[in-house]
């Protein structure tokens, strides 16, 4: 009987755990791969039509970044950022797209940033690495800045 107490017990903490933890991770974004159709949105038409969006680069200069965010104008939700830096013109956008693709191993992805209910909040173009978005109130994600890649890519980072 005292087997079958110290089992149920365990049960118990081990459902209040998982439902805890899955709990935390719902109030997060992501990133998807665009499907690859005809009429898929890449970065130089992201670039030619800049001004439809609010457009942000992670990464210390223009001229090392790490990833460059649009977030849309003419939707009800907000991308948010406090170590992402304002594209202020297009020229500025097609030096911070070419430094993207010198500065970085891997090739960049287009994706979108999705929300946790999967709502499109825009789109994140970068290389390799983590990306997390948070949301902090209903129609808003908060950005975290892009770790930097370790020498090697982020498989080789030891120490982090």
């Amino acid at each position: 009987m005292n087997e079958n107490k110290r089992f149920f017990a365990l049960s118990i903490i081990l459902v209040a755990l998982i439902f805890g933890c899955s709990a935390g991770f719902g109030n997060y974004g992501r990133i998807k791969d665009l499907p690859k159709t005809e009429d898929q949105v890449t970065i130089q038409h992201l670039i030619d039509t800049w001004k439809d969006y609010d457009v942000y680069y992670a990464g210390l200069h223009v001229k090392s970044p790490l990833g460059i965010m649009f977030d849309p104008k003419n939707n009800n939700t907000t991308l948010k950022g406090d170590r992402w830096k304002k594209v202020e013109d297009q020229n500025t956008l097609k030096t911070i797209n070419k430094w993207l693709h010198v500065n970085n191993e891997y090739e960049p992805e287009l994706r979108e940033i999705l929300g946790p209910d999967g709502k499109f909040y825009g789109y994140l173009y970068h290389s390799e690495g983590p990306a997390i978005f948070k949301q902090i109130d209903d129609g808003t994600l908060y950005a975290y800045d892009l770790e930097e890649p370790c020498q090697g890519g982020y498989g080789n980072c030891r120490g982090r």
